[in-house]
């Protein structure tokens, strides 16, 4: 029925009164669509509800039929309780928590005035407050008020069927007083609390009151209608309760809202950490990388395991391990380390080479007591021991094996892959997607699944590099602090990662003497640069040849979205412009001197003792064959990336073409799968630029958004209330401090550093000392550059140590804050053999030449 206006025109609102059960649902509000959808399973107070007629907008109400439904509701006796229940209230997102009026205990006189009340609180600066600080619009209709009748409680309160404070999903939450429950929830009392296991609500609680007065045959009462709620909405629910003559009613029910952004503190627990796979995927990445990643890492292992003898059945028990090795957070890959650990547990002993494998990771923590309670160790036993000596026997039998094959196999290797990137890039944009798809499982068959020489030597670098250094530690006096085993590693010609600075000084010498041509390749854009370049066909072929050696290196060459140098050799020609617009380089250390000083030394402390003499150049010939392995087998990895990254990119091409994607490189923001299977017939969802939009739109918000701590831990579901901070917060940084790391080329030097963060826009002035949180290959042109290099993360193993050596940089790796705690322009002494880096006062910086300059310290001297 229907209360018609009176008075004034557009003075009084009319709304329409809906008997409980045949209201309708999208008109009815949160709190009302509750109570009709749970009114077949719980006892509920009669109401009705007062629905506002659309458009007329006053908070005076015309009651002419009010007292008929009052009548029908209780005979019009009284007392009623008149709540809101407004179109956005009490629902998943948004509670509106104590900010429209209720009331109870209201007579039949009064029940007008209540809802005139609650509907003026709607328009309140309180409501439009929280509605415009959830996004939500300012201004809204009238709500829709609910008139119940009142329950003479005995006892009245909330129940939460999962807690709403500390997120736990398996307990449930009891608070009640005497009397009604209006006290408790406005505050004004605080009532008292009861917890129940909710797998267990007839045992005794888990937490109560000391001195609790409420039965607990009210509180399990209540506790049941909450979980009944939860199983019938599908949601954890926050219900208001009344114990009325032995009896339990259910007032109302809503959403609990605080648990979207809590984690569950009982979910199982992973730890989370970039490490080393930061220098390999820095920042935020795309679905198809982390995809493609994903895939190779599984694969990779699992033949890693294969090759070290691991039964077949222990290795498909690890199928989920092996499958999340890595994850992605805020856009961001991790490593999984519980899984990391889980693998390695499948390895005969086990006990003993965590330590190993950390390193080899560049994990800077073991794993906690909490998660190693998880990885499934081998059961002791006198038979599961000897059992566990025999298979680690057979696994280090088959490494002695690899070990001896190696060479050979790092050749086949080298033979297979050229076989399969025989094919020219060019013949790839006459491909259909059929056949492109059909050049990428190829590959996939050839080398993917069979990348067994590039991670045996990466096994095996690890090893003898380790073994080396301890070596130099035991055998050789001050070995540490000279950084002997660095120095016996550097000056092999051979690593094929400092070709590029090789090329490009020769480059740069070669234009040095067309001023114009420099000016060109340090200011102008890239066709102007290549029309240039036909009035100097020698410098052309020389750029041609790069290109043709290295044009798939990029910074971030890994990510398959990254734009190699083929696409965009501008980084190259800055490089050699900025090279030969500068002077000759006078401070680099030799790294063959430095190598021969290292030899001398070594032959000197183990004059007349051949058996470790012997011993000591088997280990570092094995350490300077791998490590050098190591990087020229990176280089044939950027090559079979490079080639999926072209035919990833025509299959984007095919499908813009088709008008299945806004652009080309939108199938970046596929998964490779999808990509595949739509062309395979059996992907799951064929609206790829839908996809792709929704993609770029979240992965847009992971570039804006705060980046997660490089190692942290979450609990139950991963992306559901985390901030994803490390759990325990490094101390205060003091900003002025000396810093230290690991001394990776040795040298003394100052001068200005230059805090770089992206290297394709950077370019070094002479003498500056260069800071960044990671590299990889990609940075090469602005290694090369550098009078130094101070680096965050890494490693004696890692890319940027490698390549500092042997172009002979002084350098350190492993300097916690280093771009945030220095500025660009700061003076530091940089020493490359101990790791120190020291900050200089003005008046040591100002006394010093324009550009960096090796140290006169005595240190260097002796």
């Amino acid at each position: 029925m229907a209360l018609r206006k009176s008075g004034a025109a557009g003075s009084k609102t009319s709304a329409r009164i809906c008997h409980a059960g045949k209201a309708p649902a999208d008109r009815l509000g949160g709190k009302g669509r509750s109570l009709q959808a749970l009114a077949h399973d719980f006892p509920i107070p009669d109401w009705f509800a007062l629905i506002p007629v659309a458009g007329d907008q006053s908070d005076k109400l015309v009651v002419p039929d009010l007292k008929a439904a009052l009548k029908r509701l209780d005979g019009g006796q009284g007392p009623y309780a008149v709540r809101s229940s407004a179109l956005d209230e009490d629902g998943s997102a948004h509670s509106f928590a104590g900010q429209l009026e209720s009331h109870l205990n209201v007579t039949a006189e009064d029940v007008a005035a209540a809802v005139e009340s609650v509907w003026a609180s709607a328009r309140e600066q309180r409501a439009r407050s929280y509605r415009q600080l959830r996004g939500l619009d300012g201004e809204t209709d009238l709500p829709t008020v609910l008139v119940q009748r009142m329950v003479p409680a005995e006892w009245a309160g909330v129940a939460f069927s999962a807690d709403p404070v500390s997120g736990r999903r398996d307990q449930v939450v009891v608070a009640g007083l005497d009397g009604l429950g209006e006290a408790l929830v406005s505050g004004e009392r605080s009532g008292e609390t009861v917890v129940f296991a909710g797998t267990d609500l007839q045992g005794a609680p888990v937490q109560a009151d000391p001195d609790l007065r409420m039965p607990l045959e009210v509180a399990r009462a209540a506790a049941e209608f909450a979980i009944r709620a939860e199983h019938l909405t599908g949601r954890p629910q926050d219900i208001e309760w009344a114990w009325a003559e032995g009896q339990l009613w259910l007032l109302q029910s809503r959403p609990v809202t605080t648990l979207t952004n809590l984690p569950d503190p009982d979910g199982a627990p992973v730890l989370w950490d970039n490490s080393n796979i930061a220098e390999s995927y820095s920042g935020v990445t795309t679905p198809m990388t982390f995809s493609f990643a994903r895939y190779v890492y599984a694969g990779v292992y699992r033949e890693f395991c294969r090759l070290l003898r691991v039964p077949d059945a222990v290795i498909r028990d690890g199928h989920e391990a092996f499958d999340n090795l890595l994850g992605l957070v805020r856009g961001r890959i991790y490593y999984n380390l519980l899984n990391w650990y889980r693998c390695l547990a499948m390895l005969p002993g086990f006990r003993f080479n965590g330590p190993m494998m950390e390193k080899m990771m560049g994990v800077d923590e073991a794993l906690p007591d909490e998660l190693m309670a998880q990885v499934q160790v081998p059961a002791s036993g006198r038979w599961r021991r000897w059992g566990d000596l025999l298979r680690l026997l057979s696994s280090l039998s088959a490494m002695g094996f690899r070990l001896f094959r190696l060479p050979r196999d790092i050749r086949r290797f080298h033979v297979r892959l050229d076989t399969a990137l025989a094919a020219d890039a060019s013949s790839l944009q006459r491909q259909r997607p059929d056949q492109l798809v059909a050049h990428y499982r190829d590959l996939e068959r050839q080398l993917l699944a069979r990348w067994d020489a590039p991670l045996v030597n990466d096994f095996f670098a690890m090893i003898f590099h380790g073994l080396l250094e301890k070596l130099c530690a035991r055998w050789l006096p001050n070995a540490a602090e000279q950084q002997l085993h660095n120095e016996l590693l550097a000056g092999d010609t051979a690593i094929i990662s400092t070709e590029p600075a090789t090329r490009v000084a020769a480059l740069a010498d070669q234009a040095r003497s067309a001023p114009v041509l420099v000016r060109a390749l340090r200011q102008d854009s890239v066709p102007d640069i290549r029309a240039l370049l036909n009035d100097h066909p020698e410098f052309k072929a020389e750029v041609t040849a790069y290109l043709q050696r290295f044009g798939d290196r990029c910074v971030e060459e890994l990510k398959l979205e990254s734009r190699t140098l083929n696409e965009d050799p501008l980084p190259l020609f800055r490089a050699i412009g900025t090279r030969a617009a500068a002077p000759e380089r006078t401070d680099i250390s030799d790294p063959g001197a430095l190598r021969r000083q290292a030899e001398q030394a070594v032959a000197k402390h183990l004059r007349g003792r051949p058996l470790r003499r012997w011993l000591f150049q088997r280990v570092l010939g094995q350490a300077r064959a791998r490590v050098r392995e190591r990087e020229n087998l990176r280089f044939e990895r950027t090559r079979l990336f490079g080639r999926v990254r072209q035919i990833l990119l025509e299959l984007g091409k095919r499908l813009y073409a088709l008008d299945r994607l806004d652009a080309p490189e939108d199938v970046f923001y596929l998964e490779l799968e999808e990509v595949l299977g739509f062309v395979e017939g059996h992907a799951t969802s064929t609206d790829l630029k839908g996809l792709a939009a929704l993609r770029k739109t979240e992965f847009a918000a992971c570039r804006e958004g705060p980046a997660p701590a490089d190692r942290f831990m979450t609990r139950g579901a991963v992306h559901v209330g985390h901030s994803y901070e490390r759990a325990m917060p490094a101390a205060d940084e003091d900003m002025t401090a000396d810093l230290s790391g690991t001394g990776c080329c040795a040298g003394v030097v100052r001068g200005p550093v230059r805090v770089v963060t992206d290297p394709r826009a950077a370019t070094l002035e002479p003498g500056e000392i260069l800071v960044a949180e990671r590299t990889d290959p990609g940075w090469i042109l602005l290694l090369s550059a550098a009078t130094g290099v101070i680096v965050e993360h890494g490693s004696l193993l890692s890319h940027a140590a490698i390549v500092t050596r042997e172009l002979g940089v002084p350098s350190v790796v492993a300097v916690p804050g280093a771009t945030r705690l220095l500025v660009t322009g700061e003076w530091v002494e940089l020493n490359g053999a101990t790791g120190a880096i020291r900050r200089l006062a003005a008046e040591e910086s100002t006394s010093d030449s324009g550009q960096g300059e090796p140290a006169d310290t005595t240190e260097e001297k002796a």
